[in-house]
């Protein structure tokens, strides 16, 4: 029988999976480092967009109040 196949496909086989477990230890380990930055700028951009809905909602009921006061509309509950 021929060696030959047997220890270059075994020799194939090893590099191969080698690779595969140091590339996929690579994504694995930067995806890691990205996620403190990335989870930060989740958090500030969240409190932006809840400080933003918060000035509109209060500029809503400032102004719907001003504008009942000026047209005389009942207030009463």
């Amino acid at each position: 029988m021929d060696w030959i196949p047997i220890v270059f496909v075994t020799f194939k086989a090893l590099v191969l999976g080698i690779g595969m477990f140091y590339a996929i230890k690579w994504h694995y380990d930067q995806g890691k480092k990205g996620k403190q930055k990335e989870a930060r700028a989740v958090l500030l951009a969240t409190g932006k967009v809840i400080a933003i809905f918060t000035l509109l909602l209060l500029g809503l009921g400032f102004g719907t109040f001003f504008l009942v006061r000026k047209l005389g509309l009942d207030w009463a509950f």
